[in-house]
């Protein structure tokens, strides 16, 4: 049983994605209509405790799969992908509530993430991989942090005597400069692994 729950934890990151999905769209849609407070408080904590409890996991797969020697191929191939889904999932999500500062850090990450896998994909049937570096894993951490604090502001906003005004605003910021730190790192990495693929095509040539 213990060699399965790796798997079990990245697998159920993907269905918590799912469902913090889900919640940020009935929260848009909740926004048009009659302020239902109950309802966005609980769509709120939803979709935040999910992601929370999403970015858990993806510390705990790899590192319980480490830690007992478990490492599997499908473990090998489904985190990564969890990944990229939980941090599509929640920009997607946040873009869709039009949260301030998300668009264009958003589209620098999903951007390279899809560059990045398609990338991997291409290199693949050639026999070039590239391995995940330590930067790689800092920028995933990072964006984690960032959609988490913005999730945060968003449950946050829809309790009563929540965040006034400027408070909101000021935490936005921060969220914002998170992100596009993330942002960065992301771009950077991205073109890190472009070198390393071009190098690596360079020597099998």
């Amino acid at each position: 049983m213990k060699r399965h729950i790796p798997n079990i934890l990245t697998i159920a990151r993907l269905v918590l994605t799912v469902v913090m999905l889900a919640s940020l769209v009935l929260f848009s849609q909740r926004l048009s209509d009659p302020i239902d407070v109950p309802t966005l408080k609980w769509l709120g904590g939803v979709a935040f405790g999910s992601f929370a409890i999403a970015a858990i996991t993806d510390f705990f797969d790899g590192y319980l799969a480490r830690r007992w020697q478990v490492t599997s191929m499908m473990g090998v191939i489904l985190d990564p992908i969890a990944d990229k889904v939980l941090v599509c999932g929640a920009i997607l999500g946040l873009l869709g509530l039009n949260m301030p500062g998300v668009l264009i850090p958003g589209a620098v990450i999903l951007f390279r993430e899809f560059a990045i896998s398609a990338l991997r994909e291409v290199l693949a049937p050639r026999g070039v991989k590239l391995p995940v570096t330590f930067l790689a894993k800092t920028k995933t951490a990072l964006q984690l942090v960032a959609l988490g604090v913005y999730l945060a502001i968003l449950a946050a906003s829809a309790w009563p005597g929540g965040p006034d005004q400027e408070a909101y605003r000021r935490y936005l910021l921060a969220a914002e400069g998170l992100l596009w730190l993330a942002a960065l790192v992301t771009a950077w990495t991205g073109l890190e692994y472009a070198l390393a693929a071009r190098k690596a095509l360079k020597a099998a040539a």
